[in-house]
């Protein structure tokens, strides 16, 4: 007997897609883990409104998970290669609170202030 190494063999899995399948908009995932879970609950957010609701939640093992981040760099590789780079805000809080703003302040506001506020601070040699 030879010891030839053993050919891999690609096996083929047919997907079905019932026509009843559910679409979930989601703009916001929230994510979790444990030893051996990583929990992906998407969000449904609603501008000016003070309440979202998790649409799905998808539980992967961690294996998966990592796999998961692996084929989406790979393909929005692909798609900013077709389409060009997607833009995202510097950070979290920028995306999240760009438009929030306090009650009473108006666009043209100088970030920073508290309206109502007309007192000047006390000179830096004030004791």
């Amino acid at each position: 007997m030879t010891d030839q190494p053993k050919k891999s063999r690609r096996r083929h899995i047919r997907v079905e897609m019932p026509p009843s399948l559910e679409t979930h908009y989601a703009n916001v995932v929230m994510i979790g883990h444990a030893a051996g879970e990583v929990v992906f609950d998407f969000v449904h957010m609603m501008p000016n409104l003070p309440m979202a609701r998790v649409q799905t939640r998808v539980v992967l093992s961690p294996t998966n998970a990592k796999l998961l981040q692996k084929a989406l760099s790979e393909n929005l590789e692909k798609y900013e290669q077709k389409f060009g780079e997607i833009q995202t805000p510097p950070t979290l809080a920028d995306q999240l609170f760009s438009l929030v703003r306090p009650a009473g302040m108006a666009d043209d506001d100088t970030a920073g202030e508290v309206p109502g506020d007309d007192t000047d601070p006390p000179p830096d040699d004030a004791a």
